[in-house]
């Protein structure tokens, strides 16, 4: 094979050091092979979004900031250099047709998860809108299921006023049988960022729902302990859905929905790696950052940071 002088592949650490490897470099495209372990999926989905959003471009830009990262984990010492991660690629939005792309999200995590069974998904949005499509995908595949959802806002908005949204997702899931109110436990929900009308919704269908001032008085850990042995008792499986925006604006500016009053970044990856390892947890996303409205990519760093720790820690036993 001939060589030119300097030219190095595209995709790879910006710099080449002997003694580093980039979590990026671990990315592996799926070969249409059998895959157990966690593998990425990007839901490239913004459309949906009642506010303004370029969340479409997030997986990519999650992606990336992993090279931003090195594959050693100082705390424990423990080094992922030799190990890979599936990246199943993106799912394709169709351009116009909203129902479509949402059709597309449920068809393509269903078929994703009949042929890799053991395969634990991260779905990388998207706005929230997404979790409509693979949470009904995971509940078919894996029986009932809890679901553990880090968020700022309740998302048990109406469909009449503006059809399936970024607002409605866990809504669709309870009122089209996919899950009852009892298997969603809901931790983050902030002052200001809701109507009663939601919370109300949530309370009569039994959602369990931890404010702000819950997670501030009582603890994420105490919170989560609660609620995944609560789960555990009557769920099959766990799944995580976490928005962003769950965090205070000073962590996640490049979240549509920012506001004041949030969860901070250590409080939400402590959390993430007591699911990692304790939570039995066998899919997750990660949703709602718009890289066009991000400060250096922070939001989306903090994301990357969150997928390794929880790659790192990830406990199939649990």
């Amino acid at each position: 094979m001939k060589s030119v002088p300097f030219l190095k592949p595209a995709n790879l650490a910006k710099f080449i050091d002997r003694g580093i490897k980039k979590s990026g470099e671990l990315l592996t495209p799926w070969d249409g092979s059998i895959v157990s372990g966690i593998g990425i999926v990007g839901i490239p989905l913004s459309k949906t979004s009642i506010s303004h959003s370029g969340a479409h471009l997030a997986p990519e830009t999650i992606r990336s900031m992993m090279h931003t990262l090195t594959t050693y984990q100082i705390g424990s010492g423990h080094d992922l250099w030799g190990e890979s991660i599936t990246d199943f690629g993106d799912v394709t939005m169709h351009v116009t047709d909203l129902a479509e792309c949402q059709s597309r999200i449920k068809e393509s995590a269903a078929s994703l998860l009949k042929q890799c069974p053991h395969m634990t998904p991260v779905f990388l949005g998207g706005d929230h809108s997404i979790s409509a499509g693979t949470i009904a995908a995971f509940s078919e595949a894996h029986g009932k299921v809890g679901i553990i959802q880090f968020d700022a806002h309740h998302d048990l908005r109406n469909l009449q006023d503006g059809g399936p949204s970024n607002g409605t997702p866990f809504r669709q899931l309870i009122e089209n049988g996919f899950i009852n109110g009892d298997q969603l436990v809901q931790i983050g929900i902030r002052d200001f960022a809701n109507g009663k009308l939601y919370h109300d919704f949530a309370s009569d269908n039994g959602v369990t729902v931890y404010t702000m001032d819950d997670v501030r008085k009582t603890g994420c850990i105490t919170i989560l302990e609660e609620s995944v042995t609560r789960l555990r008792r009557s769920c099959d499986v766990l799944y995580v859905s976490l928005d962003m925006d769950v965090l205070d604006q000073a962590f996640a500016p490049g979240c549509p929905a920012i506001g004041p009053g949030g969860m901070n970044s250590d409080t939400l990856i402590e959390g993430m790696v007591w699911l990692a390892k304790h939570g039995n947890v066998k899919g997750l996303d990660i949703v709602e950052i718009d890289p066009t409205l991000d400060f250096r990519h922070m939001t989306s760093r903090l994301a990357a940071y969150i997928l390794m720790q929880f790659y790192a820690n990830y406990s199939k036993e649990s």
